[in-house]
């Protein structure tokens, strides 16, 4: 089989169609033959326009973003439509958009427990790209843990723990799936599309993956995990599943940890680091912040330009380039107090108390101060840009605008 076609065979629901897209067999002809499939790592057809090979480019890729009106996925869509068009980039949410978001692109319903509304989006928009940003963050996760399961890892198998095949595997499909119940339906309807669809699928990863038997300074890619929260469980089974389905299967999954993101343009949402964006909310306003974390709590932490950029970069990267298919990410590593510190070089009067939050501390406690990403700077040639007095000062000014603009006060 040439190495720039993927296979992919992955439900009963697949294999008893014709053909699988761009494979180069009926996906039958493995049952006719009584053929135990194990096939060799497969290039995907994105490679083929991109550097692998000198086949002639393709068509724009087709991208459908779930979870898109959290932190992340509205500033990657006007990326995304910038690079590919505006009705090739659909964003997704079970949440009303807001008339900027609507205005600015596709938007539809799409709730990632429903498989088969899931699945028709896909096939009817032709998706070729699948961004699955649906999850809980840290400390919400910590105060429903049930619901955390049910988005962070029910929305990625549903459909594949319940249909026969027996030619896959005598009993049914994916039975090694089987021990994961009804609660593991977000990431493994998205798993079991990508794999149905041949899709380029990209689910993000965190500094949650990691726990205190880490090593933490810095945290390499590959070491002991064993995080203590349910989201980041809900993370690292995330990360094994796709590299598994990936191994096995040939599914283009890639993974990103994102370190903790620091953006003007959204509220915090419940992380863990997300005093690193309040503090400057609350330096504008009122001048002074109440931080839940000790003032010497060192974690790693990025600018969302930086983030944003990182995630596209690695989407467009051949397939050939990744040595790895879940990477850390890294930009800048800094504490509460130093942060304070950077801040009152611009609003010298800024004041910082500190209430440490006991749920928040441990979490923050168990996590990495640094990333290392020497093989994301290797494969696809990662370097970020904002370092901690840019992002500083960028998001500065960019709160001051936003207040100044809706005619609220500024400290």
């Amino acid at each position: 089989m040439h190495s720039s076609v993927r296979v992919c065979v992955p439900t009963a629901a697949a294999l008893l169609g014709p053909f699988c897209r761009d494979c180069r067999s009926p996906a039958q002809s493995f049952l006719g033959r009584g053929f135990s499939w194990s096939p060799l790592r497969q290039m995907s057809m994105w490679n083929s326009q991109e550097t692998c090979s000198s086949m002639p480019p393709r068509e724009n890729p087709r991208v459908l973003i779930t979870g898109g009106l959290g932190q992340l996925g509205v500033g990657l869509a006007q990326i995304l439509r910038r690079l590919y068009g505006r009705e090739n980039v659909i964003l997704s949410d079970i949440k009303k958009p807001p008339a900027h978001v609507f205005s600015s692109g596709p938007f539809v319903y799409a709730d990632v427990l429903d498989y088969k509304h899931l699945r028709e989006l896909i096939v009817n928009n032709r998706i070729t790209w699948l961004v699955h940003y649906s999850a809980l963050l840290s400390a919400v996760g910590e105060a429903n843990v049930a619901l955390a399961r049910k988005i962070n890892i029910t929305g990625l198998l549903k459909y594949c723990t319940q249909t026969p095949c027996p030619a896959l595997c005598g009993k049914s499909s994916f039975n090694s799936f089987s021990v994961f119940s009804a609660d593991h339906l977000g990431l493994h309807n998205v798993l079991d599309l990508a794999l149905e669809n041949c899709l380029r699928l990209f689910v993000p990863s965190t500094i949650g993956a990691f726990g205190p038997s880490s090593p933490r300074d810095p945290a390499p890619d590959l070491c002991v995990q064993r995080p203590r929260t349910i989201y980041g469980v809900s993370k690292v089974h995330g990360e094994l599943m796709g590299e598994y389905l990936h191994h096995k299967y040939g599914l283009d999954f890639r993974c990103l940890r994102y370190p903790g993101v620091i953006s003007s343009n959204t509220q915090p949402g419940g992380g863990t680091t997300d005093y690193a964006v309040q503090i400057f909310h609350d330096a504008l306003s009122t001048g002074h912040h109440e931080c839940y974390l000790r003032p010497d709590t060192r974690l790693p932490m990025m600018h969302i330009s930086d983030c944003h950029r990182a995630t596209v970069e690695f989407m467009q990267a051949p397939e050939c380039q990744l040595s790895l298919r879940t990477y850390n990410i890294a930009a800048m590593s800094f504490t509460p107090a130093e942060v304070a510190n950077e801040i009152r070089k611009h609003l010298p009067f800024f004041k910082v108390t500190y209430n440490p939050d006991s749920v928040r501390q441990n979490i923050a406690d168990s996590w990495p101060v640094r990333f290392d990403d020497t093989n994301a700077r290797r494969d696809w040639g990662w370097a970020p840009v904002f370092g901690l007095d840019e992002l500083v000062s960028d998001m500065l000014s960019s709160i001051r605008d936003k207040r100044t603009n809706e005619g609220l006060p500024v400290s």
